[in-house]
């Protein structure tokens, strides 16, 4: 194998690229989109097995430069009673912790060690087909009517995936998870929260976490119960329309909320959530989706990034070390498809509690104190922080 086609440069796309890369392997990535000005945009958390994964093709250190250490979560209820304290991300064996970024950061971040490494991205390229050759490879075809030909192409188009769609007309599209995302900042907020700590509210009506940043004001997100915003309310809600109804929303939580919300710049609106619990086609001739594409889960697991990174450099081990592609892709899935659909799935559980009914609320509250002390522990959570991918070990197909 030579050359890869990455259709895709969020975050699986650059990192399967240096991956592939470092495993020997040319790697062009294709995004669809032109950047532009600004930073517009949420914040995410990149967990510690995120950072593990790309510490193990040296590419962690521009990341945590982007971002700041964000360890623990307390989540409180709207009335501001203490439910529990949990890990945010886990710690790695050097003290590394968890890291909250914001997304344009990330990508940027990304993007440049890639290029810094001599890897080509082109924006503007938007994948819309693709079409095995009879003597192998795969060749590629855009919306500004250009073809690319190589040897793989590699789906890291998210979780409304072009890519998912031309290995399986059939394959299910992204599931609405009932909660509509905004995310915003307030500056000059600090002494809001201890830096390093997510507070997370279970309120009435809403659920909002907020975190103080290194630059001394608060970081913050709201998730709104609803039916998904159409593209007409899209359209005709200004952000100071948003922005007032989720101040009503909040009002009467004990808590910040509506104080950061009124005081802040809204940097996301009206963003409807959605997963994607299981995809029954991963990969098809010289064709394969990673990240998003395969297994996009709810942000409420704070894995989406850190499972698209873990997906990269897997599907680069297993193509440096087995014979053929279909053998290295086969063993790709093998050794992803369990874990990434159990973190899917629980994380769909997890946001569950965002949205229960009045009794659903009371009983939510009453349980969650004792779920924090007994179940929702750093051991209980050590299969997701603690998964670690040793990069000189050998890929075998029967492992």
């Amino acid at each position: 194998m030579v050359k890869a086609l990455i259709a895709g440069g969020g975050v699986a796309g650059p990192v399967t690229a240096m991956a592939l890369q470092r495993a020997g392997i040319e790697a062009v990535v294709y995004e669809a989109h032109v950047p532009g000005n600004g930073e517009a945009g949420s914040y995410l958390t990149v967990a510690t097995n995120g950072l593990d994964a790309l510490r193990a093709i040296e590419a962690d250190k521009p990341v945590l430069a982007a971002g700041f250490p964000t360890p623990t979560n307390v989540l409180l209820s709207g009335g501001g009673r203490r439910l529990g304290a949990v890990s945010n991300g886990g710690t790695l064996p050097d003290g590394t912790v968890s890291h909250t970024v914001k997304r344009a950061r990330l990508y940027q971040a990304l993007h440049d060690e890639a290029a810094a490494r001599g890897i080509r991205t082109e924006p503007g390229r938007r994948l819309v087909g693709a079409e095995a050759m009879p003597g192998g490879g795969v060749v590629a075809a855009f919306a500004d009517g250009s073809r690319e030909q190589g040897d793989l192409l590699v789906g890291a188009d998210g979780v409304h995936s072009a890519t998912r769609r031309l290995l399986d007309p059939a394959a299910p599209a992204a599931r609405y998870v009932g909660l509509v995302n905004f995310g915003g900042y307030t500056p000059g907020s600090a002494g809001t929260t201890e830096p390093g700590t997510w507070r997370m509210i279970f309120g009435r009506r809403a659920f909002f976490g907020y975190v103080a940043d290194p630059a001394g004001g608060t970081v913050w997100f709201a998730n709104v119960p609803r039916p998904a915003v159409s593209p007409a309310e899209r359209a005709a809600t200004t952000p100071g329309q948003w922005q007032r109804q989720l101040v009503e929303l909040f009002a009467g939580d004990h808590g910040p909320a509506s104080d950061l919300v009124a005081a802040g710049t809204l940097e996301l609106a009206g963003d409807s959530t959605h997963d994607l619990p299981s995809v029954p086609t991963w990969h098809r001739g010289p064709m394969v989706i990673v990240g998003d594409a395969a297994h996009a889960p709810s942000p409420t697991s704070g894995q989406g990034a850190s499972m698209a990174a873990e997906d990269g450099v897997v599907l680069a081990q297993c193509l440096r070390d087995l014979p053929s592609i279909p053998e290295a892709l086969a063993a790709y899935e093998g050794r992803r498809r369990a874990r990434v659909e159990r973190i899917v799935a629980q994380g769909a559980r997890t946001g569950s509690a965002k949205t229960p009914g009045p009794v659903g609320r009371v009983l939510r509250d009453l349980a969650l104190p004792l779920v924090f002390k007994l179940l929702v522990t750093e051991r209980s959570m050590a299969w997701i922080y603690g998964h670690h991918i040793d990069w000189d070990a050998p890929v075998t197909a029967a492992a």
